[in-house]
């Protein structure tokens, strides 16, 4: 198998695209499951929408630079991300890009790079990064990458070092995913697993089987809690949270986003901040709040920029 692996460019076309397509397919039992940090049964739209604009970004491109391919798609992610899966979904394809930037193909070090920056951009992302979530299974494919990485038993150009990686990063994913139940109160009460780490699974199992040139394969995931289709939608019978989510993209610099991180924390949750390109000697940054009433954060923002590509989503809402 390992001789068959695709690792140009045309694996990560394929990557995102069977994404956005299994995203869109699995979006109703991600969306029955969403209970942390706010049961408004999103999650699986947001990771399905959010990932089509990166795909559509780049759908008619033919790059042989995988990491300058995958930035691009990032970009376009992080301008149209929705709520807080989306937005980690676009902060992890842009972390993962990095280290890539330049290399023609995909190899074990490479991904192994491409995912440790993936998980340093991500838990840096929040102001309150908490286990049992997307985060979990990103810390575990980075973990499990960088051991295999370490202790290879091929040539660790090869391709057979990739397939030995990709093999690992699938299942220390999987495992994380079980585990998020017991690391989050509301997700035990609910007795599911967090539907950002379901959704963040199906990403890296259809990177394995994009790279592999196979079809993914999800039956093993009607063993996870609550990911049933016959189940009801879980997060209707959970006490959701009043307010509004706020999302915006700013250009400011390192400080200045630093302090407005820091005034948004103090008036409300969820503050995600991750820089989407950098102009001259500041950053775009994509801005998520959740907060009570939506003036006060808007107010705030724009002490010290002004805001586009805003939005304003009821955290009421129950759209699955």
């Amino acid at each position: 198998m390992s001789q068959k692996l695709d690792t140009s460019g045309r694996a990560i076309t394929q990557w995102l695209e069977r994404s956005v397509k299994s995203l869109g397919n699995h979006s109703d039992r991600l969306n029955a499951i969403n209970v942390f940090p706010v049961a408004d049964g999103d999650t699986g739209s947001n990771l399905y929408l959010t990932a089509r604009a990166g795909h559509d970004a780049v759908s008619e491109l033919d790059s042989p630079d995988v990491g300058g391919y995958l930035e691009i798609a990032a970009r376009a992610a992080m301008e149209s991300a929705r709520g807080n899966s989306g937005t980690l979904l676009a902060v992890f394809l842009s972390g993962l890009a990095e280290p890539l930037i330049g290399a023609d193909r995909l190899t074990a070090p490479g991904l192994a790079a491409g995912l440790e920056r993936a998980k340093v951009r991500a838990w840096s992302a929040l102001s309150d990064p908490v286990d049992g979530t997307m985060l979990s299974v990103i810390n575990a494919a980075a973990l499990a990458a960088s051991s295999t990485v370490m202790h290879l038993k091929h040539d660790p150009e090869s391709r057979a070092a990739l397939d030995e990686l990709l093999t690992q990063v699938a299942q220390a994913s999987r495992l994380a995913v079980q585990g998020t139940e017991n690391e989050l109160p509301s997700l035990a009460e609910a007795g599911v697993v967090d539907a950002g780490a379901v959704g963040m699974l199906i990403i890296i199992d259809e990177l394995c089987a994009a790279v592999r040139g196979t079809d993914a394969q999800f039956e093993f995931y009607e063993t996870f809690h609550g990911y049933n289709i016959q189940d009801p939608h879980v997060h209707l019978s959970v006490d959701n949270a009043e307010g509004v989510e706020v999302m915006c993209t700013v250009t400011l610099d390192a400080l200045g986003a630093a302090t407005l991180r820091g005034q948004l924390d103090s008036i409300g949750d969820s503050v995600i901040m991750s820089p989407v390109n950098q102009r001259g000697e500041a950053f775009r940054w994509r801005v998520h709040v959740h907060v009570p009433e939506p003036e006060e954060a808007l107010a705030l923002i724009r002490q010290y920029a002004e805001p586009v590509n805003l939005s304003i989503t009821d955290l009421c809402h129950h759209d699955a």
